[in-house]
């Protein structure tokens, strides 16, 4: 069976003795067309001499040209163009030798060498392009007929991949997104662009199965387009993704792409300068947040990082990406152990990202909940202080608004204590925002999984919403607002419009193509759970020199006192009642509301 596998070389031999057997024919041939297939003895005499010169001639161009080399059912328009000029100069330098010496090749009729040129490009271009035609013809009924998103050099590479047979899907057409003149009956590798206003019109000529965005939208457009494709039968959406380099992939079009808001003022040196050279000390190292946190300060240049988490299993994933970080095991409320980590590690920076988050769970222990976000935090806190680190920044939630839950009010405890502690030489800023998309057990990773098991799907109130943003955005406009931080403030992310959880899980599912098939199912508000959420406590917090970030006004509160009433939340049995002492605004929608 090896002698039956393909290889350069064989592919080489194999054309090469396929050009000397066409050459052949095509010589005769054009002897005999001009002839009118009656070709006189005497004009034969020579006609090994000139098949010998005109082949020896082909075979030498065309190898220094790497013809041979080619892979033939790829072949295309740069191909064919090597293979004519290596023809054009193959039989110029026939016609130069036959000027020169003449007498040997008489009788000689000229006029062969103008026919045998043009059969000899039909003849042996059509022999390599054969294969590509029979690919196509195959792929035609064995792949996915697809549509591309995009007119661009991106779309050239997707239909050359499908020629290849490395990708599933076959390009049948091409919609310019921007409806530019230009490409108006224009054509990437044979394939016709058309404009995005005749999407409907082309999805009725032709049976898409599947359509491939090759250009870089945004959520918005993505979204739109998204919407169409939807409903002209089209639901197996993918999008091209740069892995690095040159490097791409296929992936399904997701919900977060739909969702995502890119920030314009994104300030990479900013952040590369409050992080790199720093030893940062990261905790809730292991979690959704945390972990973005601890790749980004590595990529922007941190001279060491110590991840701090309880879960050991947490703590390993992250180890493994980035096997040069210090993994520190333990919880944040096992003080003599954090004072181990701070002594022995002096961190310049701490990013606290550790906390219980998930509503339900802290409603129903609510001890834990204190415990861990606020007395963990004040832990971190004051070590923070007392081991003089520069910067605290500390990741608060947009639930720390007017809370209606446990969590959110243990949030708003934290807040309150990062702006009035006496921080002496450590500036300390709390950071405020919503959602993030995909981030473990928020609502997106669990429509996916019921959508998966074939519903249903399930949303507490039509009327719910939701900020989200993208985990690495939010990460980094994070680092971003503890660059500029001077001590004290907080500061509250821009999320964008709230989106409609109705909507979102009507838009899953849509993505999926399971209209028709999953249901939705209402399942009533869960303890604690707002209909809206806020992110702002007045209207009267200032902008930054970043339009994605926002400073909220402080919030004053007498320390001492403050630290008396942590000191009785921590110690009293009714931890709801403790926790409106100190946050008045505390309206409890919990399972322990009265």
């Amino acid at each position: 069976m090896s002698l039956l596998r393909p290889t350069a070389f064989k592919r080489m031999i194999f054309f090469i003795i396929a050009d000397i057997l066409l050459s052949i024919f095509t010589l005769y041939f054009s002897y005999s067309l001009r002839f009118n297939f009656s070709i006189p003895n005497q004009f034969l005499q020579t006609f090994w001499l000139v098949y010998l010169l005109i082949i020896f001639l082909k075979v030498s161009i065309f190898y220094m040209y790497k013809i041979y080399f080619s892979v033939w059912r790829f072949f295309g328009l740069a191909e064919a163009k090597r293979l004519l000029v290596a023809h054009l100069i193959a039989y110029a330098i026939f016609v130069f030798i036959y000027l020169i010496w003449s007498k040997h090749f008489q009788p000689f009729p000229r006029s062969v060498v103008i026919i045998d040129f043009f059969l000899s490009l039909i003849f042996l271009g059509g022999l390599r392009i054969i294969k590509r035609v029979l690919l196509e013809s195959r792929n035609n009924q064995s792949i996915k007929p697809t549509l591309l998103i995009g007119a661009g050099s991106k779309s050239a590479t997707i239909i050359q991949s499908a020629l290849r047979g490395e990708i599933e899907y076959y390009p049948e057409a091409i919609i310019s997104t921007n409806d530019d003149p230009m490409s108006k009956n224009a054509y990437i590798s044979n394939v016709k662009i058309y404009p995005l206003s005749q999407l409907e019109e082309l999805a009725k000529n032709k049976r898409f199965e599947s359509a491939i965005i090759v250009e870089k939208l945004t959520s918005k457009d993505l979204s739109k387009i998204a919407n169409r494709l939807n409903s002209i039968g089209i639901f197996e959406i993918k999008k091209v993704r740069l892995l690095g380099g040159q490097n791409e992939k296929l992936e399904d079009l997701s919900i977060e792409d739909l969702l995502a808001r890119h920030p314009k003022d994104l300030d990479s040196d900013t952040i590369k300068s409050f992080i790199a050279g720093k030893k940062v000390l990261i905790t809730g190292a292991g979690g959704s947040i945390g972990s973005e946190i601890s790749r980004q300060c590595d990529r922007y240049g941190a001279s060491s990082l110590i991840l701090v988490d309880h879960s050991e299993y947490n703590l390993y994933q992250i180890g493994e990406q980035l096997p040069n970080a210090k993994l520190k095991l333990l919880s944040i409320t096992d003080k003599s152990l954090l004072r181990d980590v701070f002594d022995e590690e002096k961190p310049e920076i701490v990013i606290h990202a550790a906390a219980y988050k998930h509503v339900p769970v802290c409603e129903y222990n609510p001890e834990s909940a204190v415990q861990n976000n606020v007395y963990g935090s004040k832990v971190v806190i004051d070590l923070s202080i007392e081991y003089g680190v520069k910067k605290v920044v500390i990741i608060s939630t947009d639930k720390a608004v007017r809370p209606t839950n446990v969590m959110g009010a243990t949030k708003r405890v934290v807040e309150l204590y990062a702006q009035n502690v006496d921080s002496k030489n450590t500036d300390i800023v709390a950071v405020r925002f919503g959602n993030v998309l995909g981030s473990s057990g928020s609502v997106i990773p669990k429509f996916k999984q019921q959508i998966e098991k074939g519903g249903p799907v399930t949303v507490t109130h039509p009327e719910i919403n939701r900020y989200f943003m993208l985990i690495p955005e939010a990460c980094q406009l994070v680092l971003q607002a503890g660059a500029i931080a001077k001590g004290g403030e907080l500061f509250i992310l821009d999320m964008g419009e709230p989106v409609k959880i109705m909507d979102l899980a009507k838009q899953m599912i849509k993505l999926y193509g399971k209209e028709d098939e999953i249901k939705i199912e209402i399942t009533g508000l869960r303890p604690g759970e707002k209909l809206y959420e806020e992110l702002l406590l007045n209207e009267n917090d200032k902008e930054t020199k970043y339009s994605s970030i926002f400073v909220a006004r402080p919030t004053k509160y007498d320390i001492t006192q403050l630290i008396h009433d942590i000191e009785l939340l921590l110690e009293s049995d009714d931890k709801v009642e403790a926790l409106r002492k100190i946050v008045p605004e505390f309206n409890h929608q919990g399972l322990m509301a009265k």
